[in-house]
């Protein structure tokens, strides 16, 4: 049974992700509006100037390219849906064309639906006589009709007009699937709407995507059969299914849309209101630019509600965060009361410590001393890196002087001094010295530091040698000599020799930055 409840979880958090996915690429499309919009303008365009154009003034090409006008503007704009729809009517009755006026005028009763002008519609109904009419067109005139009585009902949302409407609707739906039955592809999407026990379970959610996308409908169609589909699901398939309806509605630039306004309510149900919030907004933009005015008026209707639950969330969320703050000036508070008794009890307990004094007094005389032979080793090390440097130094100016008096004549004077001095023997004696002194005290110092580099990399001294000059220069950073000015002069290199190998170490090193030079100060002493 835990298994059980745990899969149909890990199954909700699953539907939850790609319900989630769509709502974040909506969120992006929504950002292209604008772009799809000018692409639906710019083809009414064209058409327009085809409308005018002088092998296009025949009755024929004029209501062909009004009809085309018309899908254009069917689901983008109201008005101008409603001006070549009219126009569409006005021409057929010219051509004396009983069918195309007969199509024309159920254009219009659409037109009129989706706007939310009912009565229009079936005004407009009543100028027909269904018996007379083709059967193609028969059909088309029972699902309006079934559309507007659907309408009606939803408007009313009373206990009789609506269930009457309902079964109006439902009646004509029948008739009209009994004059042209459905298709294969309006089948398999009708059996989505079985009850759950008896459909058939490959109908997931994740079936009906495929088999959408895999139809290569239009981007308006998809948007339909998604939205017919959410009602078919709950919760979060719902939301998926709204959230790609409404999406190709953006891709089709359709404004007469319920996909992104019922997509808001769902995510009120589940409180997500901010969300809910931002799209119903975008739903009463879409009412208000095709011309919707009762889907207008219905939207702006809940859309206080909604912002009034959103600003209880967020005063609630400024609440919580008042609330946090003051446990947290309570709890410092109590802090502060307890190390009041905890400085009490401190003074307490240290007038019981003679017990222990011993003890820590020998600890305390151990760590002196290690302390103390510690700093005895810097200091030794400082001082013989210190006097050795001076010795050369001493040196070298000896040298620069006899060279002087060499260039002064003095000849006599200090060619015996010259000729006992060897500079370069007595810097490298130094360095060797300074060598084995470094690895006596650090004898894993050379591997611990190739441990840094790569295979290729690593640096390893001669044969003749004991360190080489790259390696001295991280010697004496593990000293703790790491000023460039100081390592150039104990090594007789310039500063930007020394800050050249640095760097071309650390470029090379297995650990970045500050972080290879701790591990440089993290190499022990070995005893």
């Amino acid at each position: 049974m835990i298994l059980f409840c745990g899969m149909i979880n890990m199954a909700c958090k699953a539907n939850s992700i790609k319900a989630d996915s769509l709502l974040t690429l909506l969120k992006k499309e929504l950002t292209l509006k604008q772009r799809y919009d000018m692409q639906v303008e710019s083809k009414i365009i064209c058409l327009k100037e085809r409308l005018r154009h002088p092998d296009h003034q025949n009755l024929p090409a004029q209501f062909k390219l009004n009809y085309q006008i018309f899908e254009m503007y069917r689901a983008y704009k109201f008005d101008s849906a409603f001006v070549y729809v009219n126009k569409m009517i006005g021409i057929a009755e010219k051509m004396n064309n009983r069918q195309q006026l007969i199509k024309s005028k159920i254009l219009l009763g659409w037109t009129f639906l989706n706007c939310g002008f009912y009565k229009e519609g079936f005004n407009v109904m009543d100028e027909l006589r269904p018996d007379e009419l083709p059967i193609g067109l028969k059909s088309d005139y029972l699902i309006l009709r079934s559309r507007l009585y659907e309408g009606n009902a939803e408007y009313n949302n009373d206990n009789h007009y609506s269930r009457l409407y309902s079964q109006r609707s439902k009646e004509d739906l029948n008739d009209a699937v009994k004059i042209a039955p459905v298709s294969e592809f309006e089948g398999t999407i009708n059996k989505a709407f079985l009850p759950p026990d008896i459909r058939d379970k490959k109908l997931t959610v994740e079936y009906y995507y495929k088999y959408i996308m895999g139809h290569k409908l239009g981007a308006h169609a998809i948007a339909m059969v998604a939205t017919r589909l959410s009602f078919a699901f709950t919760g979060e398939d719902r939301i998926f299914f709204l959230a790609l309806g409404a999406i190709h509605d953006i891709r089709s630039a359709t404004k007469e849309t319920l996909a992104v306004f019922l997509l808001g309510q769902e995510l009120y149900k589940i409180n997500r209101t901010e969300e809910a919030y931002f799209f119903m907004q975008e739903a009463a933009s879409n009412a208000k630019f095709y011309g919707a005015r009762s889907r207008e008026v219905q939207i702006q209707s809940l859309l206080p509600i909604v912002a009034t639950k959103l600003l209880a969330e967020k005063q609630h969320e400024k609440d919580k965060l008042l609330i946090g703050v003051l446990i947290v000036l309570i709890i410092v508070i109590i802090l502060f009361f307890l190390l009041v008794i905890y400085r009490k009890q401190l003074a307490q307990i240290k007038a019981n410590e003679h017990t222990i004094s011993f003890q820590n007094t020998e600890l305390r005389n151990m760590n002196e001393k290690l302390w103390e032979s510690s700093r005895i080793k810097e200091e030794l090390i400082g001082l013989f890196l210190k006097t050795c440097s001076a010795y050369i130094d001493t040196l070298d100016r000896v040298k620069r002087k006899t060279l002087h008096n060499i260039k002064t004549g003095k000849y006599n004077d200090i060619k015996p001094i010259l000729d006992s001095l060897h500079i370069d023997k007595e810097k490298e004696s130094l360095y060797e010295t300074l060598d084995s002194g470094f690895i006596k005290i650090f004898p894993n110092f050379i591997s611990s530091f190739n441990n840094l580099l790569s295979k290729e990399d690593q640096i390893w001294p001669k044969r003749s040698e004991t360190l080489n000059p790259t390696l001295r220069i991280f010697a004496l950073m593990r000293l703790g000599i790491n000023e460039l000015p100081t390592v150039a002069k104990i090594l007789g290199y310039s500063e930007s020799t020394v800050y050249s190998y640095k760097v071309r170490v650390k470029a090379k090193a297995l650990v970045q930055g500050n972080d290879f030079e701790q591990s440089i100060m993290n190499i022990r002493i070995t005893a």
